[in-house]
């Protein structure tokens, strides 16, 4: 049964702010920058956050005209090793989850595709609805998401391109120039940076990107870990324009990307992985609970070289005449002590390989801080995802 995501209208949680604007060694700035007022003129420019941040980008797009939107299409089309993007559809899928309150055949009068389906954005969105918010951190508008933003930890694994294409049905399924895609996911260990132990003050894997004039977004990510009881999978949050991205509760998409299983336990099998193989085998798309009931435009296909890196193409339509929704839990789902998860899913911090939802405390034996054999603690600021 599908329910509609409930944000809070504002978000609790201060942006960070690098020194006292007292320091003697950090002047007051000017009140304005380009003639733009700075929203906290007592901070140095690249601390004003980033709704400020995306609009000095998009104006810089635009001053480049006609020409500079080719050039970075043409950047990002490279990015996808010169293939069609992907639109996931798989012989054996199930239809398309109910998930974006398309018109009956999918789409607006105007379109001939089909929406993606909404998905939960989970316990560790990360976008301030459920505690920590990185969308107000500056620096997170970036392509390669390796790396935490204010820090030199790096996410190790299977390096993997990422370019989702954003289209407008109701504008007659064109590309939805100046969306703005914030995407995330879990690292080789099936852990989450501002959940996890030990994870609290990363960023790692978390960013987001403008559509440019073709409607695509690129991320450099590497390919996410497998942990007990959820198939592999990519979060993300579409949001109209760059400034609406500041509020979580503006997002018109909220939806996930299932990886393929063939390439996958390719990437499984190597150093850094350990538990993930393990953890597959305990699940397929069909017990998944977000992709049981329907997968087809929501699986990547990808390719390139596993170990060397790999890349994938989606296609992304969005309907905005109707109201965003998310696919709820299935009933009867539980997670510890017979709560239910925000995806009817074990998540971090609980069971081992092969414990299926997850419910119930982690193994006495699991090691702290582990990968997804023994299922990362997650601290108190987030639940399970």
């Amino acid at each position: 049964m599908d329910t509609v995501r409930n944000r809070p209208a504002s978000r609790p949680f201060p942006e960070a702010r690098e020194h006292d604007p007292a320091d003697a060694d950090h002047p007051v700035q000017p009140a304005d920058h380009e003639g733009r007022p700075l929203p906290h003129p007592e901070e140095d420019l690249e601390d004003q956050g980033l709704a400020f941040d995306v609009a000095t980008l998009v104006s810089r797009r635009g001053a480049l005209g006609v020409l500079g939107a080719g050039s970075v299409a043409a950047v990002l089309a490279a990015c996808t090793t010169g293939e069609d993007s992907a639109t996931g559809a798989a012989s054996d899928g199930g239809g398309a989850s109910d998930g974006g309150g398309a018109s009956d055949g999918g789409g607006t009068a105007s379109s001939a595709l089909e929406e993606m389906p909404g998905e939960t954005a989970g316990p560790y969105p990360g976008d301030g609805s459920n505690g920590p918010d990185v969308l107000e951190t500056s620096g997170v508008e970036r392509s390669d998401i390796r790396s935490s933003i204010d820090s030199d930890t790096t996410a190790e694994g299977t390096g993997l391109e990422i370019t989702l294409n954003i289209i407008d049905m109701a504008g007659g399924d064109v590309p939805m120039e100046g969306a703005a895609v914030y995407l995330w996911h879990c690292d080789a260990e099936g852990r989450y940076s501002l959940y996890s132990k030990g994870l609290e003050n990363e960023t790692y894997l978390r960013g987001v990107q403008i559509a440019d004039a073709s409607g695509a977004v690129t991320f450099t990510s590497i390919v996410p870990g497998c942990y007990a009881g959820r198939w592999p999978h990519l979060h993300f949050e579409v949001f109209p324009d760059a400034e609406s991205i500041v509020d979580a509760g503006n997002a018109i998409l909220t939806s996930q990307i299932a990886l393929p299983e063939a390439e996958c336990r390719q990437v499984y099998a190597l150093e850094g992985y350990a538990g993930s193989t393990e953890n597959l085998d305990q699940i397929t798309l069909e017990s998944d609970n977000v992709f049981s009931d329907g997968w087809e435009q929501q699986l990547a296909t990808f390719s390139g070289d596993i170990e060397a890196g790999c890349s994938f193409g989606i296609d992304v339509p969005i309907d905005t005449t109707t109201e965003p929704e998310a696919g709820g839990m299935p009933d009867g789902e539980g997670g510890p002590g017979g709560e239910p998860h925000a995806e009817g899913e074990g998540g971090p911090g609980e069971g081992g390989p092969g414990e299926g939802s997850g419910a119930g405390a982690p193994p006495e034996d699991a090691p702290e801080g582990g990968g997804p054999v023994g299922e990362p603690e997650v601290s108190d600021r987030g639940g399970q995802d």
